[in-house]
């Protein structure tokens, strides 16, 4: 598991805002991302977004091919325009947009019993199914483990009652979360 530095998270932070920006502008995305220190690292990362203090989008990366950096800016960047749930940003949002990014520990097997709420992610698969929520859901739903497993299920689309069945393997990670403070426009 990474854990950024103030300065690492704050440079993170700022390129993901950079991606976001030039991708709702039609621009091309940054394409000379450092690649030095924790850009260079190798590991899952989600980037969510939220305008007015409501999801604007959520897009990540179980495990990555790609440098952590890569991982942010194309994250960052399908989180504003290609999130299925949403419409794409338009320039407007762009100024009460908040950023917070969760870098991933690798998911490993873990019981029912095992999982502890606001600790633990979890990644349900079952053959090509594979459903994903992020620590900070079961905490800011207030969902218990069972709640947790169900809706994580529901998002594999799969029955609610899938965990339980032994085909299905359910993994658990942890998260560094970091985000921007809340912006606010001059009144």
């Amino acid at each position: 598991m990474l854990f950024p530095s103030e300065e690492d998270r704050r440079s993170l932070l700022q390129w993901a805002r950079q991606a976001i920006t030039e991708a709702v502008s039609g621009s091309q995305l940054p394409v000379n991302i450092p690649q030095h220190g924790i850009f260079g690292e190798q590991c899952g990362v989600f980037v969510t977004l939220h305008v007015r203090r409501c999801l604007r989008g959520c897009i990540g990366v179980i495990e990555s091919e790609q440098s952590l950096g890569e991982s942010i800016v194309r994250c960052a960047a399908s989180a504003a325009l290609r999130d299925s749930r949403f419409s794409p940003m338009c320039p407007e949002e762009l100024e009460e947009l908040e950023i917070e990014i969760s870098i991933l520990s690798p998911p490993a097997p873990i019981r029912p019993e095992e999982i502890e709420i606001g600790r633990h992610g979890l990644l349900i698969v079952y053959e090509t199914q594979r459903g994903l929520l992020l620590p900070q859901v079961a905490k800011e739903h207030r969902f218990n483990r069972e709640q947790f497993l169900e809706e994580t299920c529901w998002k594999a689309g799969l029955p609610r009652q899938a965990w339980s069945q032994g085909e299905v393997r359910i993994f658990g990670f942890t998260c560094e979360v970091f985000s921007e403070g809340p912006r606010h426009s001059a009144e």
